[in-house]
């Protein structure tokens, strides 16, 4: 990766930790789901709202953690609206698999390609997968969901 990319990722990161998009409860949410990383502490509450076609009209959450769980959370909430849950659980799933470091087309996943060098540090994958690990519960039953 080129020090101007890794230098333009480091700044969404950071944009998206200091300004969180989506952030806060959400009334009217028909889905929710808690995930908790024990390691380190961070929580995140997500909140959807889904229409009757299984269509995220609105998602939000509230939480605390690194900048990098807050980050990743944020990137996926703008990622996600108006993205039917078929859309969403495939994103998960590519999402997933880069941070695995599996061979993915980065390119497919817009702006949160900018969490890509997470995967080089594996104590912090568990990081930027929470806010996802909540997402998948959320659109399954709900519940809490934890890292470990």
């Amino acid at each position: 990766m080129s020090d101007g990319l890794q230098d333009l990722y480091q700044e969404v990161i950071f944009d998206h930790n200091r300004n969180p998009r989506h952030a806060g409860r959400l009334e009217g949410a028909n889905r929710s789901a808690q995930g908790f990383n024990p390691l380190c502490g961070d929580k995140v509450t997500l909140y959807l709202h889904l229409d009757d076609a299984g269509v995220i009209r609105d998602i939000r959450f509230e939480g605390s953690g690194c900048a990098i769980s807050v980050a990743s959370t944020s990137l996926m909430t703008d990622a996600l609206i108006g993205k039917t849950v078929q859309e969403a659980q495939a994103l998960f799933a590519r999402f997933h698999d880069m941070m695995m470091g599996a061979d993915v087309d980065e390119e497919n996943l817009g702006k949160l390609q900018a969490l890509s060098g997470v995967k080089e540090f594996p104590s912090r994958i568990k990081c930027a997968t929470l806010g996802w690990h909540a997402l998948h519960a959320a659109l399954k039953e709900g519940g809490q969901v934890s890292t470990e």
